[in-house]
């Protein structure tokens, strides 16, 4: 089974759906390595001094990419902008979810995130906090993936700037069809494709999800990429810029990369899960274990016998008969000895508390002796032990451990 002959991408759809900690721009908190410059007046010591240090050097300023004859969709800020003009803002609502939480009425802004290293290097920025964000926009026209020889390329910067603890920043790319209303684009809304980060707690994820239509049933299924190989951790926590890209070729394989290194790759049909290709066989549902099926690999051999020579009544050690007492054993002292140095306490009494007995200590004979009191043979091995008799293992023939009948 390949690829849908012909499945469409109408809408590029953002959606983030963030915690406190996302919220980038939320929190005036720098990045200990910041890449921002500091001027002399930020050093009340060097004002007193009236130290007249260099200037910092200045920054490079953004420059607008130029972009490539063709491309389906592109965006990028040279300046503070009216978002409603460039991209549709989601008026929706998540189902499920307290009415106070639901909204996607998280606020966008359009400026220079902190520490950039950039001038005038706008981005989209996210200013509320434990809110839900979703924008969308039209693609120049639909991608359809029946075009031989045709590569898809899906690219974007983030840069949590504040950090993550749980939420997401991922791409939708929305499947082209009638009735499409974006005010009212949620996490319900039909998409194609999923990519890009996402994290909660200590599960740190970078998606791909393909979403299939099966031809023979017409039922549409999610299909997952295997989780990147790559330490992901660093990518929601050093509060860097990082480039996403996913790839997808005519030969219906894929490829994921990171800053412009490949953390995943494989096949469509085969490498995501479930897979797109069905294996060629299958379990019979139909099929039941008969009655008499042996799932025993191995049995007791039925024609052995034991030896007659065979004593179970040996035991598996037996004292060593060539031991020897060795030179100097004390066997007539004990191991302990009451205390000489004890005394019994002024206010012991005997009709209260018993006769008194000093405390037992360690024998000081015993020291210096290989031993004290009585000296036993130690074990050894018995060469004649052979234990319980059972037989020897075989084969079960014929097996059906893990087969069929025929």
């Amino acid at each position: 089974t390949a690829m849908p002959h012909r499945m469409k991408l109408l809408l590029l759809a953002l959606l983030l759906l963030l915690a406190t900690e996302l919220a980038a721009g939320a929190e005036d908190a720098r990045s200990p390595d910041a890449e921002a410059d500091v001027s002399d007046d930020d050093d009340p010591a060097d004002d007193k001094a009236g130290v007249d240090a260099a200037a910092p050097p200045a920054k490079p300023v953004f420059t607008p990419p130029k972009v490539p004859a063709g491309a389906y969709y592109a965006q990028f800020f040279t300046a503070p902008s009216n978002l409603a003009e460039q991209l549709v803002l989601s008026k929706s609502k998540k189902e499920g979810v307290d009415s106070d939480l639901s909204k996607y009425d998280g606020f966008w802004s359009v400026e220079v995130p902190e520490s950039s290293a950039i001038d005038a290097d706008f981005a989209l920025v996210l200013k509320s906090k434990a809110k839900h964000h979703a924008v969308s926009a039209k693609l120049a026209k639909p991608f359809a993936f029946d075009q031989p020889g045709k590569q898809f390329v899906m690219q974007y910067e983030v840069k949590f700037q504040n950090g993550m603890d749980c939420g997401g920043a991922y791409v939708k790319l929305l499947t082209d069809g009638p009735g499409m209303d974006l005010k009212e684009f949620n996490d319900k809304t039909p998409y194609t494709i999923m990519f890009g980060p996402d994290k909660c707690g200590m599960d740190h994820k970078l998606h791909f999800i393909l979403r299939h239509k099966n031809p023979k049933s017409g039922k549409i299924e999610e299909k997952h990429a295997k989780k990147p190989k790559a330490d992901l951790d660093s990518y929601f926590n050093d509060k860097r810029t990082h480039l996403y890209t996913l790839v997808l070729n005519s030969d219906n394989s894929f490829e994921v990369y990171v800053d412009r290194s490949l953390v995943n790759s494989g096949s469509l049909l085969e490498d995501m899960q479930p897979p797109v290709n069905p294996p060629k066989e299958i379990d019979d549902p139909n099929d039941k274990k008969p009655a008499d099926w042996d799932e025993r690999e191995k049995i007791p051999d039925p024609k052995a016998v034991k030896p007659d020579d065979w004593d179970e009544t040996q035991p598996e050690f037996i004292e060593d008969a060539e031991a020897v007492m060795p030179q100097g054993w004390l066997v007539d002292e004990p191991l302990t000895v009451p205390d000489p140095k004890a005394e019994k306490p002024k206010d012991w009494d005997e009709d209260m508390d018993g006769s008194w007995e000093p405390a037992q200590v360690d024998n000081p004979k015993c020291k210096e002796a290989p031993g004290c009191g009585p000296w036993t043979r130690p074990k050894v091995k018995n060469p004649k032990y052979k234990g319980k008799w059972s037989a020897p293992m075989i084969d079960n023939r014929p097996t059906r451990a893990s087969g069929s009948r025929g």
